[in-house]
């Protein structure tokens, strides 16, 4: 795996060498989906528009690389791309170099094999680079300080803006190191259940070794990220901020670390996410375990599980990652389940991508962009139609329209086919709700450790913790050397446990209650000027698509904003009180529609009186489209009156 500025992937250009064997062998194993949008964009031959070269829908979430084709077609196809790719190296240029508009929802279409609305051809026009992105305007910044808090995926692509618009700014990290969720999460198995093209910033495209990339190949890259933009310099590490007080009469922000240092500043962008703070339930006897007990997010990395006796409480995300992963080295797993999870098949999950797909990344021109954006589509808002509630649906029990029946009926033989000949687990882990009521997970063999004579299911909640294991709510007790707590994060908590209080000296915990978060486009909030969230309320893509993708939008809004109030002397940007909660009216309404509102289950995105705090409620389209740019009017704006300046200084207490 390679890392550094070499891990990341160029744009291919004419000239450089490229071996005609390598490419006539690496067409083999091509995205013949992504490979006919390419093939005309080089050609501008319609007739790779029509049948038979037309490739057939993705089921569900799956890769679709034979793009249904038969072995002629994909000849034909592989023929005519190394002689199209060829004639380009040799100087002859693309026909069709930038497609926008209306062409290139016709290669969306194409591509993907199904419709795709005219509205995402802007989108996907900026993130291919066939229009230009909307650059980072640079400013003058002077005087003008910004604190970012976290160095995630958020923190660090705030701080690269930041850089870009020539404004001052310095991050504070808690951990010694950049990545944040990442860096915390090292328990085994863990990973992305996101495409890894599509877990990447735009600018910033990596030759990825797995299609769904491992814990420690997403902190390499934003590792190598975070030092391609020598970012190290900027940012504190080993520093955690326990309080930010905003002035009104200074119009300053003073943030306070945990050891009592003072960092003023003009601004401050939290970055430090939903899934920062582990939740720890409050069971009985969890202190008088006698072996290893921790939280999934708290992994020891010396700890080997062999030949140990393993408890899991919890079935989410991070539980489905751990069991496959140490099931047959742990004498023996028992996980203990609340509720049940839908699973989808990916045909490429467990796959690697081999070094002849790498050579089409490298060397075939808008190969890389199609298979991205391909990606996308599949993964984001394709699904949204289907989780929206039918009130007139006669099954309103196990699904919430028509389209998430049939999704049910599809996901349900799955399940079938995966525990055939065993009934018993096929009970316990088939759920009852809807599918997406959760967010869907992928097999990463998961039903492969269930069916292991080792790993058993409980289907009880967990009762008590015993100084030698577990105690199921219906009696059931489990012996183990070591309980992993997959029990999820304090998802609802923003901000927690930070102290953050706004203009009328209100805190946060008072403005939005123990659990109960609003914010306008997920990022402002209404008594709190200059308080920038990324990652903030409403923004968890439930779903479906890459968290990169929603942190891009949050972060050029919010640059926007700041380089405008450097460039027009903005002193204070506060949302206007009708706005902010006219768009939680919205969001509430747009809620009650979609799935999560459904009765029949459980999830991380409500809080404690069942309201969804944590989805998105909208298409990713829609969301690009309302953060493209600050709509000022929205706003209560002050001159900068306070004829001082906000420094990078501190002070201790």
């Amino acid at each position: 795996m390679r890392g550094g500025a070499e891990a990341f992937l160029t744009e291919p250009v004419p000239g450089a060498p490229i071996d005609r064997n390598a490419l006539d062998e690496a067409l083999r194993h091509a995205n013949f989906p992504s490979l006919v949008p390419v093939l005309y964009q080089l050609t501008g031959d319609r007739r790779w528009l029509e049948e038979p070269f037309r490739p057939s829908r993705s089921r569900g979430m799956e890769n679709n690389d034979n793009g249904g084709f038969s072995e002629e077609v994909r000849h034909e196809l592989r023929t005519a791309t190394l002689h199209a790719v060829l004639a380009w190296s040799a100087g002859r240029p693309p026909a069709v170099p930038a497609p926008v508009g209306d062409p290139l929802t016709v290669l969306m279409t194409l591509a993907t094999g199904e419709p795709v609305p005219a509205e995402y051809a802007e989108m996907a026009a900026k993130d291919m680079a066939f229009a230009p992105a909307q650059p980072v305007r640079r400013v003058d910044g002077g005087n003008f300080h910004v604190v970012i808090i976290g160095a995630g995926v958020s923190g660090i692509l705030a701080a690269i803006r930041l850089g870009e618009a020539g404004i001052s700014h310095v991050v504070l990290e808690k951990n010694a190191e950049v990545g944040g969720t990442w860096l915390e999460n090292g328990y085994p198995g863990a990973g992305v259940d996101t495409p890894s093209h599509l877990y990447s910033y735009s600018f910033a495209p990596r030759q990825w070794s797995t299609h769904f990339g491992k814990r420690d190949e997403v902190l390499g890259y934003l590792r190598d990220v975070a030092d391609s933009h020598d970012l190290r310099s900027r940012i504190r590490f080993g520093t955690e901020v326990a309080r930010a007080d905003y002035d009104a009469d200074r119009q300053r922000w003073t943030v306070t670390t945990t050891t009592g240092e003072r960092i003023e500043a003009h601004a401050v962008i939290s970055a430090v996410g939903q899934l920062n703070r582990p939740k720890i339930p409050n069971l009985p006897g969890i202190n008088t375990f006698q072996g290893s007990l921790f939280h999934s997010a708290h992994w020891p990395a010396e700890l080997d599980v062999t030949g140990k006796r393993v408890a899991i409480i919890g079935t989410g995300a991070s539980a489905m990652q751990i069991v496959p992963a140490i099931a047959g080295r742990a004498a023996r797993t028992t996980i203990f389940q609340r509720s049940p999870q839908w699973v989808a098949p990916n045909d490429v999950y467990f796959s690697s991508i081999v070094e002849a797909q790498q050579l089409l990344l490298e060397q075939v021109p808008f190969y890389r962009r199609w298979y991205r954006t391909r990606l996308a589509w599949v993964m984001n808002d394709r699904v949204h139609p289907a989780l929206q509630i039918d009130p007139e649906w006669e099954h309103p029990e196990r699904s919430v329209c028509a389209q998430n029946d049939g999704q049910r009926r599809v996901f349900t033989r799955y399940f079938e086919a995966e525990l055939a000949g065993r009934d018993d687990l096929l009970a316990k882990a088939l759920p009852d709700y809807p599918p997406f009521g959760k967010r869907m997970l992928l097999d990463n063999g998961w039903f492969g450790a269930l069916r292991r004579n080792d790993v058993e299911l409980v289907t009880e909640a967990v009762a008590e913790i015993t100084p030698t294991g577990v105690r199921g709510a219906d009696g059931t007790e489990v012996d183990a050397d070591v309980v992993v707590l997959c029990t999820g994060f304090e998802a609802s908590k923003l901000l927690h446990p930070m102290d953050v209080r706004g203009r009328s000296g209100r805190s946060l915990r008072e403005t939005w209650g123990e659990d109960d978060a609003d914010a306008h486009l997920g990022i402002t909030v209404t008594d709190f000027p200059n308080l920038f969230l990324t990652l903030g309320p409403g923004t968890v893509l439930g779903h479906g698509g890459s968290f990169i993708t929603i942190a891009e939008c949050q972060v050029g809004y919010i640059v926007d904003a700041l380089t405008t109030m450097v460039e027009r002397g903005i002193g204070a940007v506060e949302c206007r009180p009708e706005v902010y909660e006219e768009y939680a009216r919205r969001l509430d309404a747009a809620h009650a529609r979609m799935i999560w509102s459904h009765p029949g289950m459980r999830n991380w995105y409500r809080n404690t009186a069942g309201r969804v705090v944590c989805a998105l409620p909208w298409r990713i389209v829609d969301y690009w489209a309302m953060t493209r740019a600050v709509d000022w009017s929205q706003f209560l704006l002050e001159p900068d009156y306070s004829g001082t300046t906000a420094t990078a200084s501190t002070s201790t207490s």
